[in-house]
């Protein structure tokens, strides 16, 4: 044994050292990892040809593991660390030759390659970082940001500390919007920091914020790295499941757990949800306390009003909290009484299948007590109480077609039970009522007939919903009573915008708030999966940028205006009307209706094009392109690399070593503890790209193996490696700032300003420890 150390060990040590003397040698990170994955298979090839590799692996011959055995200890527990008295055989750490090694690899690593990166079924996915980074670069290079900060300090500057919660607002909205941490730091140290020391703000809490506030990008959705660990997770969690139910004695996960062992991108981006609210939350509470007991190093500035018109404070609690909160209030109380909801009479064809049995019962001995260890012993006995039941009944009912009469009586049922006010109906009018109530908030003084015909317009719409359309009327027909209404509605609305657009933080923050809530909503609420939604961002950014460069240059964006409001007539006619055209029968409303929205469709497709057109020739696109490209290319190339690399520690047994060494501790908690130790430590000096897919995928099966929620578990490792990007001397924030902070500002006040930020960061990874329910309730919400 070289130097008293395990075969497998030393071949461990060798792949790390090669890995950190590959990335700091200042090749490409994205080629070193694969070549260190070359060198390090050869050095320990090397060595293990010249005799000096010695894995000592348990006897299994021997007369003490056959006692185990018997004793009913299984075989994949028993590992040198827990049982280190066994007697144990010298073996190569290539078995069966480096070569035979070498041969698998190649093979491995193709096969990988197809799976993951070419077709496989993680390609989709991964598809949307493209169009993640994609939207991102578009927004930071269209002075979006600029304008945020702008906004932001007039609206919050007058409190204390009031430019450092400034930066944190915008770094959440940023985060929301780009996903890329580098990005957010370096433009809001290149725009916000000059400003916060000309207003006499310490360079510690000033740095510290920027650094604090741009690493939220991790966390927030849409987050690249949540994209990335969800598509490892994924696989790792149904995998691990998989292989602890046939442990368990139970033939698959779902059996075992009652349960698909599944967890999405989408499903993670919920769950991620609070704790990015969270972290934000923290740091602007810290950034306001801070000032309170320092107001000299962070003062209050006024940098002037972001209203075009003065307001009292009367007005401003009316019109922008009030009469918005009470109106929204009232719907939702409205649809809990029954007044509001929807409308659709379309029914199954079908019957739906029976329920069957919380728990399957029909399972061996083994599985049983698996399951009742598991799930507890009331919920065995009352998923056999039902499955009894069931049996009685003559089993579970299966689906059958239902003839026209019953269809008819479902028809009529439903109609007899329809909700008097539509869904859609109501939302469309409360977005007008609350539009036309802000806009009354922002220039009180102006004349306000037009509003009062809006808003007259509002209730004539919800009163003709009531008396004169009924849940069979025919889309085309209703459309026509309420064209009226919609009209004074609409009239009213465009005056509201007109007024709106004088107030700067409206005018600013709107347009990527919609594009946000567009992306995120669309994911949230399960419309779509993350790529649409990536690429509804991208082109939706795009556009931004576009009008955004359009008005630098005095120039109309009209085009791009109407392209929205296509985009807009497409989606409401999509859901008013049926536009299936194939069908036998269709009738003229759905022709029209067809017609218009593949209009719309059209102009909204010329008005991308437009788009990139205005960038291209502004000389915007050609650098946002060129720049995805590398950032999309470094990402892939990284995982290729990563495969290459742990095919290497695969090869002569070190992923097995170190699961072994994790399973050897029986708390679940400690493993993970360990785990998230080392990823903490491995932040320092690795990117979370190279710890997502070179760490991840050895620990994965220990940590997504056992009885943790697989949403938690993920949230966990991206707040943890959030928190490695803060810590000095290696935190990748740090040098990000470090590279645009002016001369004054020196090193040691950027450690000194974030050392409370990775406080607070640990802080919030203890809150999720100990509150675990801060990531799981949105999903268990969205999920009913």
């Amino acid at each position: 044994m070289l130097f008293g150390l395990d075969g497998v060990e030393i071949g461990l040590i060798i792949v790390f050292l090669c890995l950190f003397g590959g990335i700091l040698s200042g090749f490409p990170v994205a080629f070193a990892i694969g070549g260190a994955g070359v060198i390090s298979f050869a050095i320990i090839a090397a060595l293990d040809s010249a005799g000096l590799l010695i894995h000592q692996s348990i006897d299994t011959a021997s007369d003490a593991y056959r006692a185990l055995v018997a004793d009913g200890v299984r075989p994949d527990a028993i590992s040198v660390f827990r049982y280190p008295d066994l007697p144990r055989l010298g073996e190569p750490v290539f078995p069966r030759g480096w070569e035979v090694a070498l041969d698998r690899n190649v093979s491995f690593i193709v096969n990988r390659i197809n799976e993951r990166v070419l077709a496989g079924q993680s390609i989709e996915t991964l598809l949307a970082v493209l169009m993640f980074v994609l939207m991102g670069i578009t927004l930071e290079r269209s002075k979006i940001a600029n304008d945020l900060l702008t906004t932001m300090a007039r609206v919050f500057g007058p409190l204390p500390g009031g430019l450092a919660v400034s930066v944190v607002v915008v770094g959440a909205f940023l985060a929301a919007s780009t996903g890329i941490v580098g990005a957010t730091v370096v433009t809001m140290g290149l725009l916000s920091l000059p400003t916060m020391l000309r207003n006499n703000y310490s360079p510690e809490i000033a740095t510290g914020v920027i650094a604090a506030s741009g690493t939220l990008g991790q966390i927030i959705p849409p987050s690249i790295v949540i994209v990335l660990l969800g598509t490892l997770a994924g696989d790792l969690y149904a995998t691990s499941q998989e292989a602890r139910a046939q442990a368990a004695g139970c033939g698959d996960a779902l059996t075992y757990l009652g349960q698909p062992a599944v967890v999405s991108v989408g499903t993670l981006f919920q769950a991620a949800l609070l704790p990015g609210i969270l972290l934000a939350l923290l740091y602007a509470l810290y950034a306001f306390g801070y000032a309170l007991f320092n107001p000299k190093r962070a003062p209050a500035v006024e940098l002037g009003s972001a209203n075009a018109e003065a307001i009292t404070r009367s007005e401003a609690f009316t019109w922008f909290l009030g009469v918005p909160v009470g109106l929204i209030a009232g719907v939702l109380l409205l649809a809990q009484v029954g007044v509001v909801g929807p409308q659709s009479l379309q029914v199954d064809t079908f019957t739906d299948r029976g329920e069957a049995a919380a728990l399957r019962t029909n399972v061996g001995e083994e599985c049983k007590a698996a399951m009742i260890e598991l799930h507890g012993q009331e919920a065995w006995d009352e998923a056999v109480a039902q499955q009894e039941a069931i049996d009685a009944a003559g089993g579970v009912d299966e689906s059958h077609r239902l003839t026209p009469e019953e269809i008819a009586e479902r028809v009529a049922e439903k109609e007899a039970n329809a909700a008097p006010i539509g869904t859609g109906v109501a939302t469309i009018l409360l977005i007008f009522a609350l539009v036309l109530a802000v806009a009354r908030g922002v220039m009180p003084s102006a004349p306000a007939k037009p509003l009062l015909i809006g808003a007259l317009g509002v209730v004539l719409g919800l009163l003709a919903d009531i008396l004169l359309i009924a849940p069979s009327t025919s889309s085309g027909v209703s459309l026509v009573i309420l064209a009226i209404p919609y009209a004074m509605a609409f009239y009213g609305g465009v005056h509201a915008a007109g007024r709106l657009a004088q107030n700067d933080m409206i005018r600013v923050v709107f347009p990527p708030l919609v594009l946000i809530v567009a992306v995120l909503g669309s994911i949230l609420g399960g419309i779509t999966n993350p790529t649409p939604a990536a690429a509804l961002g991208a082109g939706g950014a795009i556009m931004l940028a576009a009008y955004r460069r359009l008005k630098d240059l005095d120039r109309s964006g009209m085009v791009i205006i109407w392209s929205t409001f296509a985009i807009v007539v497409a989606i409401l006619l999509g859901i008013n009307f049926d536009l299936r055209i194939t069908r036998d029968e269709v009738p003229l409303e759905s022709w029209i209706a067809f017609v218009g929205a593949y209009a719309a469709y059209l102009y909204a497709v010329f008005g991308l094009l437009y788009s990139c057109w205005v960038l291209f020739t502004g000389g915007v696109l050609t650098p946002v392109v060129r720049e995805t490209a590398k950032v999309t290319s470094m990402v892939f190339t990284i995982l290729i690399g990563s495969q290459l690399l742990n095919l290497v520690v695969i090869s002569f047994g070190g992923e097995h070593y170190i699961q072994q060494f994790l399973r050897s501790f029986d708390n679940e908690y400690k493993v993970f503890l360990i785990v998230m130790l080392v990823l903490f430590i491995l932040g320092f000096v690795l990117d979370f790209l190279e710890i997502i897919y070179i760490v991840v995928p050895i620990v994965g099966p220990v940590i997504y193996g056992g009885t943790f929620d697989p949403k938690w578990v993920t949230i966990m490792i991206a707040v943890n490696l959030q928190t490695s990007f803060l810590t000095p001397p290696f935190g990748f924030a740090l040098f990000y700032l470090r590279g645009v902070a002016p001369k004054e500002v020196t090193t040691g006040h950027i450690y000194r300003g974030v050392a409370p930020f990775v406080l607070i960061q640990v802080l919030g990874l203890g809150i999720l420890w100990f509150f675990p329910g801060i990531v799981t309730i949105v999903p268990s919400l969205l999920g009913r």
